[in-house]
């Protein structure tokens, strides 16, 4: 892989983490139709879960839907959200990431609890499985 590939995919890495971090921005806002923030919830859910469609671990496709069905969501998020919010939310996201790591770490509480939710389960039904 080439360094300007490399250079490409640490820009649309950083671009996704901005576009996912005012994605969040606008969900929060009141003046954001419910739609949008259906797609949002959905958009945000799908890139932070654990679980994809196709499991990473399958060369080639695993991948591909993280790089086809998250662009999508963010595409049809964007279609649904003024431009203008959008914009704002953008410019409040860059200042979330300043030094490289959210200033609100406990926004990730909520896929913190869901990956501990997910070992408890599988912990449980395969070590505490009653018959």
């Amino acid at each position: 892989m080439g360094n300007k590939t490399v250079i490409k995919l640490k820009e649309k890495a950083r671009e996704l983490k901005y576009n996912l971090s005012a994605l969040y921005l606008v969900y929060k806002r009141k003046d954001v139709s419910i739609y949008a923030k259906a797609i949002i919830i959905i958009t945000i859910g799908y890139a932070l879960s654990p679980i994809d469609l196709i499991p990473d671990f399958i060369p080639v496709i695993g991948y591909l839907d993280d790089i086809i069905i998250v662009p999508l969501l963010i595409y049809l998020a964007l279609k649904l959200i003024p431009k203008e919010i959008m914009d704002e939310c953008r410019e409040e996201a860059k200042d979330m990431w300043k030094d490289g790591k959210p200033k609100k770490w406990y926004y990730a509480i909520p896929v913190i609890i869901i990956w501990l939710l997910i070992i408890f389960i599988i912990i449980k039904n395969i070590f505490f499985k009653t018959n």
